[in-house]
């Protein structure tokens, strides 16, 4: 099939079939269709949307460019969580401990973080010594000794994703939901799951600020999940505001032990009973234990008798990190950072939060990367005390910039200082953690 028909078709309107998107897919992989070509296809599809049936090809042509993990030598039933990501988002490294040791096997193929959300990776190599760039071999082998391993997009998985995701990103595509789900979906199904559970966010910084689009998205990726063998549910999930204290991958990795250590407090509370619920779902839906509540019970048995703590040192120590961080995080910490309050400039009410510029602050630091070759400072980040919802007074502080000498500090300050709004009167509603549960 000739390259300029698919193109006309579907920037006329019409429904492409099966065989014109695995032509589409394969040329691309092959580099029998142009860059050019490749990006007039992918604006025709922002432009026009597609059908379920065109989404659910694409993704199926998306997840048979690559290898398919067979993970069927493991004795556990396979399933993963994927968010759509968020500021402080950093529940994988809670979940997939969490779910292992309540009997799940979770091969978790994770991002790097762009723009003003983090990236799984990005924490996970602040920990010393920390390899995320395994061959799927040392992948499949501590998997099969750990119960869980985390590690980036191979040249084997997806290849069709990696090239399409740099175009989307170069042609300003990437917010179409059936280029979304197809992205999504390829890369986690390829890891050969059973289950799949979707935390996918909304709000001030999320990706999709709209919650209604938002609710779309989980609905389209629930349902190419279902379609596609995988037994799938997602949940809507609050982004209004940083998830948890911590911004900044080793303040984010402290947490995180903290979590598993049984140290949690009123600032860290949401990710733990996140990550739970996550969890739960994950061994509910793999058939692991009986009912939700079953499951439940089961993750959180993990969680407070130290079963998650041990088999997160095992995966660091099976990865090649350092496993004393589990003992005591502090060694996470840069004691030779420069500490900056960041103080309400009025006395009231937190009503509202810009998450996102919050996360630009961070990565104006060094804490993230605008372009994906950017190099990240790990110990750099915003530890958040305030809240929506929380009454301040003038000067108290909004939370804790730790920054590399006095170079952008007080610009990054400023910018989180901004954005966080402070009323006389309290918001009219606290936003709730778990929005609604999709589940087809």
């Amino acid at each position: 099939m000739r390259p300029q028909d698919i193109i006309r078709h579907k920037r006329d309107g019409g429904e492409l079939s099966r065989e014109e998107i695995a032509s589409f897919v394969q040329g691309v992989v092959g580099g029998e269709w142009a860059d050019y070509q490749a990006s007039a296809l992918l604006m025709a599809v922002y432009l026009n949307g597609m059908t379920t049936a065109e989404m659910e090809a694409l993704t199926q042509a998306m997840l048979h460019s690559g290898e398919i993990l067979d993970l069927s030598h493991i004795n556990a039933p396979e399933a993963d969580k994927h968010s759509t990501g968020g500021v402080g988002d950093k529940t994988s490294l809670v979940i997939a401990p969490l779910a292992a040791a309540a009997g799940v096997c979770v091969p978790m193929i994770s991002g790097r973080g762009l723009g003003h959300t983090g990236g799984t990776l990005d924490k996970l190599e602040a920990i010393p010594g920390y390899r995320v760039g395994l061959s799927l071999r040392e992948f499949e082998d501590v998997l099969q000794r750990v119960g869980f391993a985390m590690m980036g997009q191979t040249a084997e998985i997806a290849p069709a994703d990696k090239k399409l995701y740099a175009l989307r990103d170069a042609t300003e595509t990437v917010e179409s939901i059936p280029l979304i789900v197809a992205s999504i979906m390829s890369k986690k199904l390829a890891a050969g799951l059973g289950a799949l559970v979707l935390d996918v966010k909304t709000g001030s910084g999320a990706f999709m600020h709209d919650e209604g689009r938002a609710r779309a998205l989980a609905r389209a990726l629930v349902r190419t999940g279902n379609s596609c063998g995988v037994k799938t549910e997602a949940l809507l999930t609050d982004m209004s505001q940083p998830l948890g204290v911590a911004v900044g991958n080793a303040f984010e990795v402290r947490e995180c032990l903290d979590i598993m250590r049984g140290e949690v407090t009123d600032g860290t509370r949401p990710v733990r009973d996140l990550s739970v619920e996550l969890a739960a779902r994950m061994v509910a839906l793999s058939g692991v234990a009986d009912s939700l509540e079953a499951a439940r019970a089961d993750v959180v048995r993990a969680l407070e008798g130290g079963a998650a703590l041990e088999r997160f040192r095992s995966n660091v120590e099976a990865q090649g990190g350092d496993p004393r961080v589990c003992d005591d995080p502090g060694k996470l910490e840069d004691w030779t950072l420069e500490e900056v309050k960041v103080e309400s400039v009025r006395a009231g009410f937190v009503t509202a939060v810009d998450a996102a510029e919050v996360g630009r602050a961070v990565a104006s630091v060094g804490g993230g990367r605008v372009r994906i070759e950017d190099r990240i400072d790990p110990a750099v980040g915003f530890l958040a005390r305030a809240k929506i919802g929380d009454e301040l007074k003038a000067g108290e502080a909004l939370g804790l910039l730790y920054c590399r000498g006095e170079s952008g500090a007080v610009e990054a300050a400023a910018r989180i200082r901004a954005a966080y709004t402070v009323r006389d009167e309290p918001p009219m509603r606290v936003p709730e953690l778990i929005k609604e549960v999709i589940a087809q």
